[in-house]
Formats: C-alpha cells, structure tokens, sequence
C-alpha cells in the first residue's frame, strides 16, 4: 500500500496552468484553497503572471518552494506527462491531474496516458486522475480540485469517506448526504485510475482511525481478488463500505464456449464478492443516508431478531411486514416481558410481538412508552428494536429520557421518524447528535436495519473463522493438458474431472465402425449416445445427441444419426468417435467455473434444466473453497429445498454434492494457468447416499503460452 497521507493532507500544493480568472478550472483551486481555510501553502505556476490573488506565480515546477507534496495540474493533456517529469526533479511526490484527453477519448488519448504513467513511473510521482475532480479533505479543510461541490459552504466533516469513479456524481452524493447530516472526512474522484485505483483508496482509507464509513461509487475494477481482500480486511476491522456498483445490465461478455461463462457476465461476480466480505451494497441516496445512520449508531445487533413497538397498530403491522421481507425475524416476547407490558400498557393494548402501545401515551407524556421500550430491549429473545416517535410537546422530554435507557443497553435502536422532518425537528437533530438514528419511511428504516444486522453476522463469521486453515478434499493432480488452447471432448473432460474425484457416468469412446459391429451392448440398456468432437461443444444444439435407446438396432442407429448430424452442423467436423455411455438420473444441476480476467477461478452452481437461465437461481464462490463453503451456496439458491426435502420428497445427496464443488473448485484453482472454463451440466443429484454423477462434461484451456 502506498502511503497517502501527504496526499490528502499536504503541507504545499502547486496548481500548475493556474488562472487568474477564478472561475476557470486553473482558477478555482486557488480560491478553494485560500478562502476555506486550508492552513498549507498554495504555489500557483503559470510563466504568464507575477502573482494571482495576492500570491506569488512561478514560472515553473522547479521553481517551487519546498515543502511541497501534491502538484495539481490543470493543462491541456499533451503537456502533462512532461510536468510530472519535473515533478519528480522537484521533489513532489504525488499529482493530481484534472486534465482531460486521455483514454476516455480513443487510441490517441491512450496512447498519451501510456507515456503519462510511463512519466510517472520514471519520476516516482503517484498519480489520481487523469480526468478527475480533485480531493476534498474536510477535516483539514485542503479542498484540491474543482467543481461546484466543492465551492459549497455546506460540507462537514465527518467519520465518513467517499471514493468515487464518477467524480461529478460522487461529489454530489456526498453534498446531499451532508444536507441530511452526515460529515465526510474525505472525498476522492479517481478518473482514469492511470495511477492510484479507487482499490488502494479503500484499502488506505479504512485503516484511518478518523474514517469509519467508506463509501464507494464503483463503476469496474480490475483485480477482483484485491477487492475481496479489502472487504475481508473490513471485516476484521469491522469498518463497513457502502458499495454502489453501477454499469450492471450491459453484457458484460460474450459466453467464451461454455454454459456457465452465460452465468458469469459480470456483475454477478462483483454481487458476490460484496456478498463475502465486509460490502453492504447500496442502490441510492437514501441507502447511504439511512445504513450510515444506523451505522453511527455504534452498536452492532447479536442477531437478527426485531422487536416492533409502536403507537400506531398500522405502522406496527406495516414494520413487521417489511421485517420478513428482509429476513429479519419477529420472536415471541418472554412470559416474563409480556407480562410486565401488561402492567405497563393499557388494557387494550398488543403486547405480542409487534407491540403496539396505542395512542394511550399522550396521557401520560410516554411515560409508559418509555418503559416499554426498557423491557422490550432488554428481553432476552430481542437483538434489535424499532419503535415509532412520539410527536408533539411531550417529545423532547421523552427524548431524553430514552437516551437514559439506551445508557444500559448494547443492543441498537432504530427510530421511525413518524411525521414530516420537520415535524420536532430539534427532537430529531438532539437524538441522532446522540447517535439514535431517525429514518423517515418505514422500508428505509428495516432495510436499514437488515443491512446493518447482515454487516454484523458477516463480521462475527469472520471473527469465528480467522485462522482457520484451508483444508483441501483432494490433493492437487499433474495433469496431462494440451499446450494449445481450445475445447476438450467430453470424454477427455471427464477423465480429467474423474482424476479430481468427480463421479462420470459409465461410457465407452468407439468408433463408428466398431459400434456397428457390435453383437450386444457394452451396458445394460437404456443408453445414450453422443458425437465426440472438439468442433461441437454444444451436442444438443447440433442435434448429435440420442437419449434411451432401448436396444441394440438403436443403438447402431443413434450412432450413425449423430455422425450424420455432426456432420450437417459443421462440415468438415472432426469427429473423435462415439460416446456409448449409461442414462443417468436425478434431480439435474449444473456446476461450473471460469477462469474471469477480474476475479480469477469462480464456480458457479444451480439447478439444471430450464431453472438455470429461465430462473436465474445461481450462486457463486471464489475458488478454491472448502465443503463448508459448498454447503452454503447449496443452501443459498431458492431451489434448495428440492435438494434437502420438499413436501415429503426424500432428501438427495447434499454431501456428495457439496463435495463435488468443492472439488471442481479445487481443479480450476489449482490449473488456473491453463483451464479458462469447466462445465458440468447436468449434474445429477441422487436420493441421500447414493452420490452424484456428472452426466456430461466440458473443459476449455488457454493455451500454454498466455
């Protein structure tokens, strides 16, 4: 990791093509740096002028006054890599390039961001940008950069930080998320990451004691395994980032040759990265506003039970609906706790779980209210609560009467603000300053609080698993690979994956000669057969596929009606021979890796059939994992309950199939050198104890030599 901190905090920064027209993009970073109270020094460079604004112009970066640390550089991009140059002979470690023109523009704006990052490299200057808005640190006040947000007297910091890839954009959130009171003390536009990534920026900003919240506006990132390396980082820090992923409903490839690479266009990969490590994915403005609210809470809930209590027995129904929605689950308060409610509360109040307190509290100011809250928190079947706020001028007191009562807990709260914002505005601003976070519609507040509870187990498996060590099902096998890239037959496929210990079906390769010269059949009927051949990866499609075939005069038929059909798809096909081999049955699935240019060996597990494309019920993992790992992506698609029981079916082989992915996980991982894809599909589940048997198969390498 590179050190940053002289970046975001310099003790000098030098605006090179700097303006004397203040409102100009050379301009405005000297304004923003000396009237918003930057404490460092600001070196204007520009031949043409003496002074601007009543500060010394220098007529070049040698010229300089050290210390220095940051030269933010507002030219046109031809001149730029020739500046960091001097740069680097100036002694200036870190620049910050606003220009545009680079690669967002075609070849020759590429080409000039290649001799950019060359430039760099040769000077020892670590870049952010080209094509980006700047740096805000509000903390320190070093506002360096441009743009309309970062002129607003608005901002604050605050325990947050945002790295954004669309700076504009980004930059706009984070002024938004000010307005509803929370402070950044950070705020980062990448651009074209021709240098520093918005990765290394995660990765810096989550160790800063001062930041507690990242935020992330990620449009791509190009190593995959790095990130999911931050979000376990996350994890053990315990510090969460808000991810907002945008660019998901193009295609992001083209399927290479295999099924499952169908499966893996992207964002899927990214969905479960997010998934592992210490991400909660956001989707707008209010996500960001509402987690981190409940996030600046401070207190992480055990589990993933919910109390609702409420005033009003529609807003009571209405949270518990959303509870279940989120996954979030409604227990039955203790004997002991009901029966204090039904001391507490009125006769006709509900003191089942969700509790509705009635309006009863505006005759006692929420005095009963408030002790409610008290035994509903502290039960025992309780992590979490949300509860509706009173209204009116019994308000304020109960406000902080309740203050009191969060004193002897750690378990959160959350407030379902019931009336407008501005409705005991002072109430709500007194008890979100004391970390009691009020969200406005009831969605938002349970999603919030679904987002945070997921944070909060994701961070106690991590603490549960440290330090465990990877334990293999099978050792790793040589295997004899072609040097050249391409398709593997399906037989040659499943004597590799057999080698992993993946079960095949029976199958006998023949010629077309030999199958017809058959006097029985070499299995018991019935039979499939199929066409051999690297040339036709997708059998069905081709029509070289026959199913149950009953006796022996089928089968020599079946055989010469796939050679045939082989060779109508693709003339001049070659055909490797004929695949005899045993009908097998079950419950179908397929199991697939790729080898992504991102995120490196993933496999890709889900039902078969129309399920898998139709439904979309697939999961992922990033290889190598283990059994237990397995098991979870089994239990995570929404067909698992026809693997594990359904309405009185008997349950199938969850273990041998757990095993078989685990294994296949193990294979591309050990080979990623050479296997882009695999492909096992179907896969038959059969009943508990009687194993999986992949029926077909397909292995795809890159050649030796990439």
């Amino acid at each position: 990791m590179p050190e940053l901190s002289r970046f975001l905090n310099p003790r000098g920064v030098a605006i090179v093509g700097a303006s004397n027209d203040l409102t100009r993009i050379g301009g405005q970073p000297i304004r923003l740096l000396s009237e918003f109270g930057y404490p460092g020094k600001v070196y204007p460079v520009n031949p043409k002028y003496q002074e601007i604004k009543g500060l010394p112009c220098y007529p070049d970066v040698a010229a300089v006054p050290q210390p220095c640390d940051v030269a933010l550089i507002a030219l046109s991009a031809p001149h730029v890599p020739g500046v960091i140059e001097q740069c680097g002979k100036a002694g200036i470690p870190y620049a910050l390039v606003l220009s545009a023109g680079f690669s967002e523009v075609g070849d020759a704006g590429r080409s000039l961001q290649s001799q950019l990052v060359a430039a760099a490299h040769k000077a020892g200057v670590r870049l952010v940008g080209p094509n980006c808005l700047g740096i805000m640190n509000l903390k320190d006040n070093a506002r360096v950069g441009f743009g309309g947000t970062l002129q607003l007297t608005t901002l604050k910091p605050g325990p947050l930080a945002m790295v954004t890839q669309s700076g504009g954009f980004g930059f706009g959130v984070v002024a938004i998320a000010c307005y509803y009171g929370l402070g950044f003390n950070y705020a980062i536009s990448t651009g074209n990451e021709a240098d520093l990534t918005l990765l290394d920026w995660l990765a810096d900003l989550l160790e800063r004691p001062e930041v507690e919240i990242v935020v992330a506006f990620m449009e791509g990132i190009t190593d995959g395994r790095r990130m999911i390396e931050i979000g376990e980082r996350a994890l053990e820090l315990g510090k969460p980032i808000l991810v907002w992923k945008v660019g998901n409903t193009a295609i992001g490839r083209q399927a290479a040759t295999s099924h499952t690479a169908r499966l893996t266009a992207g964002y899927e990969l990214f969905r479960a990265a997010f998934r592992r490590g210490g991400y909660i994915e956001i989707r707008d403005v209010d996500d960001l506003i509402d987690i981190s609210k409940v996030l600046l809470g401070r207190k992480l809930p055990a589990g993933n039970r919910v109390a609702v209590l409420t005033l009003s027995g529609g807003a009571g129904v209405l949270l518990a609906d959303r509870c279940i929605e989120e996954g979030l689950a409604l227990p039955r308060l203790t004997a002991a706790t009901t029966e204090k409610l039904s001391n507490i509360l009125v006769s006709f109040a509900s003191a089942d779980n969700p509790i509705d307190a009635t309006a009863h509290g505006y005759n006692d100011n929420f005095a009963s209210y408030s002790k409610a809250i008290r035994e509903v928190i502290n039960d025992p079947n309780i992590d979490q609560l949300v509860a509706r706020a009173p209204r009116g001028k019994a308000a304020r007191p109960w406000a902080e009467g309740l203050l009191e009562v969060l004193r002897d807990t750690d378990k959160p709260l959350v407030l379902n603000w019931p009336t407008a914002p501005d409705d005991n505005g002072d109430v709500m601003a007194y008890l979100e300053q004391n970390g009691v976070p009020c969200i406005l519609a009831p969605g938002r507040s349970i999603h919030a609080m679904a987002a945070v509870t997921e944070f909060a187990r994701k961070c106690r498996a991590y603490t549960r698993d440290a330090g465990q060590a990877f334990k293999r099902v099978v050792e790793r096998m040589d295997l004899d690979l072609s040097a050249a890239a391409g398709t593997l037959g399906e037989h040659r496929s499943k004597q590799l994956l057999a080698r992993y210990g993946i079960p095949v079906v029976t199958e006998r390769l023949m010629t077309p000669a030999d199958v017809d010269a058959l006097q029985s059949s070499p299995f018991a009927f019935p039979l499939a057969v199929k066409i051999e051949s690297p040339d036709v990866p997708h059998k069905t499609d081709a029509g070289a596929v026959r199913l149950n075939i009953a006796d022996l005069a089928g089968l020599k038929q079946a055989a010469r009606e796939v050679v045939a059909a082989a060779e109508r798809f693709r003339p001049g096909v070659r055909i490797e021979g004929v695949l005899v081999q045993e009908m097998a049955s079950g419950l179908e699935v397929i199991v697939g890796a790729v080898n992504d240019a991102f995120f490196g060996p993933t496999v890709a597990f889900g039902l078969g059939g129309v399920f898998t494309e139709l439904m979309k019920d697939v999961t992922h993992r990033f290889a190598p994992f283990d059994e237990a790992t397995a098991r979870e992506m089994i239990a995570e698609i929404k067909g698992a309950p026809l693997l594990t029981g359904y309405r009185g079916r008997p349950a199938l082989d969850v273990e041998a199939l757990a095993r078989t992915l685990a294994r296949v996980s193990q294979f591309i991982a050990d080979h990623a050198d050479r296997i882009a894809e695999i492909d096992v599909n179907p896969l038959f589940v059969r009943p508990a104890g009687q194993g999986v048997v992949a029926a077909d198969a397909l292995i795809v390498l890159k050649s030796d030599k990439q």
